[in-house]
């Protein structure tokens, strides 16, 4: 394989930052450039919904790389230009000011955008919570603002809704799954949630829908929900999901099934990859296609596209895992919680506030959770790597 001469990386988060200081270290020297959207350095995404919204940072603190370490990757960095379109043959990019990039290998790391709910946009008070910009525009809103409705059950919503009752606004959130992050955590460890969640006092409607939003004709005033019921509100959060940026690439030749569709080495053409929550591969240990939204995949899979990219053709096969810090609880996942899964609390308990738990399917070990217990977690992920018998779980707790 020969080496391309100089690599593009669209999209200037946390993956495409990954892929450029991945093929540094692999002691790559052609001509590299990151390309960025937002006019803003790479920074981080985890802290907005909790250190920005809240106040504990400065938005300024969520910078990844300060300018002295970017200066020495360097890299062209090219920032408040939108990608419009991708010349796969040509291996060229065009923005949305009319230029046109090119280079050997284009690395795809567009991420996602927020869903809205059907006419939300004139709406003043409501927000969405991708950017660093969005973070900074819901702060302010929550400063003026003391009824908060959130519309989403999953970790976005409720790390929002945290945050929002943190700063002593009366907070209800609104999901149609019947607890918190069911879909993340399975049934019995988001009730656990629900209820961390009710302690702090915030009001839970789940299992409903959201009708329509009402107002004054330019402000937002309350959330009418499906069963009728109307939630008055200052200040609407809309976290409902996203969907990969993939937009500009509708006449790029891509295949495009919720995101980009790879192989198992993350290559969506020739000399085209993509990384992060855009990209969906071929997981070669699942045999499957997977798509992960995360801040640890992001990185992982940018240095695993980076060491392709310079020749080493390595699968990239991770055990996911995700986090999720709400109130004084972090939360750790390692691999899958299929909402069907067996689960047994093998360390610890719910009652104490500290616990560890094990996820079962098709009679093996498939996730690993931890609640307020780190080192515990990360003991146990060997069981997800392994696929231990889920026959041996009873005496893991019993030890």
């Amino acid at each position: 394989m020969t080496i391309p001469a100089s690599v593009l990386v669209v999209g200037a988060s946390v993956g495409g930052l990954a892929v450029v200081e991945a093929l540094r270290r692999e002691g790559y020297t052609g001509a590299l450039t990151l390309l960025g959207a937002e006019r803003h350095p790479p920074y981080d995404r985890p802290p907005l919904s909790k250190k920005v919204l809240s106040g504990a940072w400065e938005p300024d603190r969520t910078r990844l790389r300060q300018d002295a370490a970017l200066a020495q990757l360097a890299a062209t960095m090219i920032l408040g230009e939108q990608a419009v379109h991708l010349d796969v043959l040509g291996r060229a990019v065009t923005t949305a000011s009319g230029r046109r990039l090119t280079a050997e290998a284009i690395v795809i790391a567009t991420g996602l955008e927020p869903r809205r709910l059907p006419g939300q946009e004139p709406w003043a008070g409501v927000h969405v919570l991708r950017t660093l910009d969005d973070a900074v525009a819901l702060r302010a809103d929550l400063l003026a603002g003391s009824q908060v409705v959130v519309v989403g059950d999953g970790v976005l919503g409720a790390e929002a809704a945290a945050t929002a009752r943190g700063m002593g606004r009366a907070v209800t959130l609104v999901g149609p799954q019947s607890t918190l992050l069911a879909s993340q955590l399975g049934p019995q460890i988001g009730g656990y949630l629900a209820e961390l969640h009710q302690r702090q006092g915030v009001q839970l409607r789940l299992g409903v829908a959201v009708e329509a939003l009402v107002g004054d004709g330019e402000r937002v005033r309350g959330v009418r929900l499906a069963d009728g019921e109307l939630l008055p509100a200052e200040v609407v959060v809309v976290a409902i999901g996203s969907r990969p940026a993939t937009d500009w690439l509708t006449d790029s030749g891509l295949r495009l099934a919720d995101g980009v569709v790879c192989d198992s080495r993350c290559r969506a053409a020739e000399g085209i990859y993509a990384v992060g929550d855009v990209a969906r591969w071929h997981h070669e240990g699942l045999g499957t296609a997977l798509r992960l939204e995360n801040r640890s995949n992001a990185v992982e899979q940018g240095a695993a596209v980076a060491a392709n990219i310079v020749g080493k053709d390595r699968p990239y096969a991770p055990v996911p895992f995700f986090w999720t810090d709400q109130y004084e609880v972090k939360i750790q996942v390692h691999g899958w919680a299929p909402a069907d899964a067996q689960v047994a609390i093998v360390e610890g308990s719910p009652e104490a506030g500290q616990f560890a738990a094990l996820y079962g399917s098709g009679g093996k070990v498939v996730g690993v959770l931890g609640w307020n217990m780190v080192k515990q977690t990360r003991s146990l992920r060997q069981h997800v790597v392994e696929r231990t018998d889920w026959s041996l779980v009873k005496s893991l707790r019993a030890s």
